[in-house]
């Protein structure tokens, strides 16, 4: 009878030993996995502060609302693609406001001509006079060229918005960017609004926007495509600086974004 009950005993304290084993065994492989897979965090830099709106900017393309009477100038100086420029070929400027349902962004751009051909929205958008809006909604950075881990918004000057989707095909965004662009002579005013979707956003779904709160972190940028009748455009001019050679990495890496704080 001993002899059985130490059999038994045995038996269980193998099975145990052989648990543990088991267990601890997959805790190491859990803690090599998590170690050897690379955490994107984003280095913020050009860090803004944005002024929360009371009253809603109107999107009429004329600079009277209150908040922009209180908000700060911003410059488009930093050349990603093309030549040098003249001033009379182009200067561009912008502000940034906020409300929980949006990002609201007034600009300014002297452009000596605007230069839309093609018309089919989704034709090599990029060639055309546009401006473009870029969107980190929870300022990870990282790639998003073909995800929805952050946005760069094609604005056209018909309105029409544009970036690529998850299949790697262009889409229109339309419900993401509202605007209304005024122009005299070779200046127009642009206002946009632009409601924020994070990683979650998925095509063809329904999908809830962010509220934006106080002390949130956005990644931010915008440009400036420019195209004064040629087959492709001149110069692409946006808002932040990009270290090396390459500069036109903001429809690709969300970690050239700028990062915008929202503050009341």
């Amino acid at each position: 009878m001993k002899k059985i009950t130490f059999l038994v005993a045995l038996s269980l304290l193998l099975l145990s030993c052989k648990k543990d084993v088991s267990t601890h065994s997959k805790n190491i492989a859990a803690s090599i996995e998590k170690k050897t897979i690379p955490q994107n965090v984003k280095k913020d830099h050009q860090i803004r502060e944005v002024k929360k709106a009371v009253i809603v900017p109107k999107l009429d393309g004329i600079m009277d609302d209150p908040i922009w009477k209180e908000t700060k100038w911003y410059g488009f100086d930093q050349k990603w693609l093309g030549e040098p420029y003249e001033f009379s070929d182009f200067f561009g400027r912008y502000k940034v406001a906020w409300t929980p349902e949006a990002l609201y962004i007034l600009a300014e751009i002297k452009d000596q001509m605007l230069y839309d051909q093609n018309k089919d929205p989704l034709i090599r958008w990029w060639d055309d006079d546009c401006v473009e809006i870029f969107i980190d909604a929870d300022n990870s950075g990282g790639n998003h060229q073909f995800s929805n881990n952050a946005f760069a918004y094609h604005v056209a000057l018909d309105g029409n918005v544009v970036d690529l989707d998850e299949s790697k095909n262009p889409v229109l965004l339309n419900h993401h960017v509202k605007t209304k662009r005024v122009t005299n002579g070779d200046v127009s005013v642009w206002e946009f609004e632009v409601v924020i979707y994070d990683d979650s956003y998925t095509e063809g779904k329904v999908n809830d926007p962010v509220v934006l709160e106080k002390d949130q972190k956005l990644g931010f940028a915008i440009a400036y495509n420019d195209n004064d009748g040629s087959k492709e455009r001149e110069n692409f001019i946006g808002s932040v600086f990009v270290p090396g050679e390459e500069k036109n990495l903001g429809w690709i890496n969300a970690d050239v974004f700028g990062t915008i704080v929202l503050k009341e």
